[in-house]
């Protein structure tokens, strides 16, 4: 109804996470530079947190618009209180394998076999699990576990874990010791600043064709942020509303006054929809603490050691996705190499432990160097 009132070829505010409507706030940015330092290092674990609707799953989707998927083969999981053996049938699916009458065993071989052939196709796997904060610590375990597999030295799996904030708090288990020190990058999705609104605003709206109406004065986006605490899903949530009104009472530039009118009857709705701060979330007492991991260039010799995290370059900050393609770019030139290097590997691996001698591969790395 309020598209065709306002002459928009779409609606700018649907609630369903939609990588085209991908803005860029300093908290994605930063996001984006994390993801882009994991797909570089190939290996290991990449933790992205953030409230509901902090636009977790619009971010992946953007990151997966922007990866050659010829050279990378992504695996999604969407998990709420997954059991390891449904997480092994679902990664083997992905895999293209039938386990559903298999046993655990059997399934863990067949989901190696189906990692090496992806490997010989000169493709990495990436497993995405999102809802992380629903796994059980034994599934957690289960994806440590399938991490391990690799084929003379180079990993054959890397996992981006998506999940809200709690699940920093899972992560502190003594249990899943193992499993921290693999996380390679770790970040945190904050809401928007105030000052971000209202580019996010003008931005979906252009997405759809908006040619300056509606408009929105100053007031009525204060009013916007202080109700939706910056929150993209609860921003979409009353913009749409407001929009709405606008196309019954005709209305084309929006005040404090429509945004009143508006939040009140959104907060009848739902009585308690009014923006509260997340409670601080306690914090284990450890001897150690997880910390975002600044991106590095590719070919550096390790990821920053432990301590005080470095401050993000200001190119890295600024323009990410400039960043993502000269990763991209020397990642082309080594996946060409290791390409050719990863099939006479595994088959020189396989074909030596089915004989029941250790290869020595140390010529072989020396080439591949």
């Amino acid at each position: 109804m309020y598209d065709d009132h306002y002459g928009l070829s779409g609606r700018p505010f649907q609630l369903t996470p939609d990588p085209r409507f991908w803005f860029d706030t300093a908290t994605h940015r930063k996001a984006m530079a994390y993801l882009g330092y994991g797909l570089s290092q190939g290996e290991g674990f990449v933790v992205i947190t953030g409230d509901p609707g902090a636009g977790k799953t619009t971010l992946m989707g953007h990151l997966l618009g922007t990866i050659d998927r010829e050279r990378m083969n992504v695996i999604k999981i969407v998990t709420t209180q997954l059991a390891p053996n449904d997480l092994l049938r679902l990664v083997a699916a992905g895999l293209q394998i039938d386990a559903n009458d298999l046993p655990k065993a059997s399934i863990l071989s067949a989901i190696e076999r189906g990692l090496h052939a992806v490997a010989r196709n000169g493709q990495r796997t990436l497993l995405i699990v999102d809802e992380a904060q629903s796994l059980p610590l034994e599934t957690l375990e289960e994806l440590r576990m399938l991490s391990n597999f690799q084929a003379g030295g180079y990993p054959l799996l890397q996992i981006f874990l998506l999940g809200q904030p709690e699940f920093r708090l899972t992560l502190q288990d003594p249990r899943l010791e193992q499993l921290r020190q693999r996380v390679i990058a770790m970040h945190h999705l904050d809401s928007m600043d105030a000052d971000e609104v209202e580019p996010y605003l003008i931005h979906r709206l252009s997405c759809v064709g908006w040619r300056g109406k509606p408009r929105f004065t100053n007031d009525a986006v204060a009013a916007m942020y202080r109700w939706s605490g910056g929150s993209p899903r609860r921003l979409n949530q009353l913009a749409g509303r407001v929009l709405l009104f606008g196309a019954i009472e005709q209305i084309e530039t929006f005040g404090a006054d429509d945004l009143a009118t508006v939040i009140a009857d959104l907060d009848n709705d739902t009585p308690h929809s009014a923006y509260v701060p997340p409670a601080p979330q306690p914090v284990a007492e450890e001897p150690y603490e997880l910390r975002e991991v600044a991106p590095i260039p590719m070919g550096s010799p390790a990821p920053p050691p432990a301590g005080d995290p470095r401050p993000l370059r200001h190119d890295a900050v600024q323009d990410p996705m400039q960043r993502i393609a000269e990763l991209e770019a020397h990642m082309k030139e080594q996946d060409e190499a290791l390409r050719r290097v990863l099939t006479l590997l595994v088959d020189w691996v396989e074909s030596s432990e089915s004989k029941g001698v250790r290869p020595d591969l140390s010529a072989l790395r020396g080439n591949a160097a």
